[in-house]
């Protein structure tokens, strides 16, 4: 009887479990160190306030143009370590940040030394023209 009785508990807990872990999101990289989230998912989490989307091109670049949804954060001033309060902020620790750059490459130099501080990075391999051309809005 009790081992039946265990079975059918582990048999609930089987059925009860993935309704429990549906809300999180365990990220998964592809071999170079991109995320796999696809671009629309990215979009429904930045417009749903649940991620953050940092752009660690140089000023001079974010200048020429950028994304609406995207801070400005510089993979330069993440090197040095010296962020302002502000900059500080941008970095969110309760929900995944997403970061992009021209062509995917300086995304996973940030990724890496910002993971090493317990932040969910999640470097996008699309880099801004791409980001423009998947829908992601250009700012004024």
């Amino acid at each position: 009887m009790t081992t039946v009785r265990s079975h059918w508990i582990a048999v609930a807990l089987l059925l009860f479990l993935p309704a429990v872990c549906e809300g999180q999101d365990k990220p998964t990289f592809t071999k170079s160190g991109h995320t796999t989230d696809d671009l629309k998912k990215v979009q429904t989490s930045l417009k749903k306030g649940t991620a953050v989307l940092l752009d660690v091109r140089e000023l001079n670049e974010w200048k020429a143009g950028h994304l609406k949804q995207a801070n400005l954060l510089p993979l330069s001033i993440i090197r040095k370590g010296k962020l302002t309060d502000k900059q500080k902020k941008l970095l969110r620790k309760d929900k995944p940040v997403y970061c992009h750059c021209r062509s995917g490459g300086r995304v996973l130099a940030v990724s890496k030394i910002l993971r090493s501080r317990g932040y969910d990075i999640r470097p996008l391999k699309a880099g801004y023209t791409d980001l423009l051309q998947a829908g992601f809005e250009k700012a004024k």
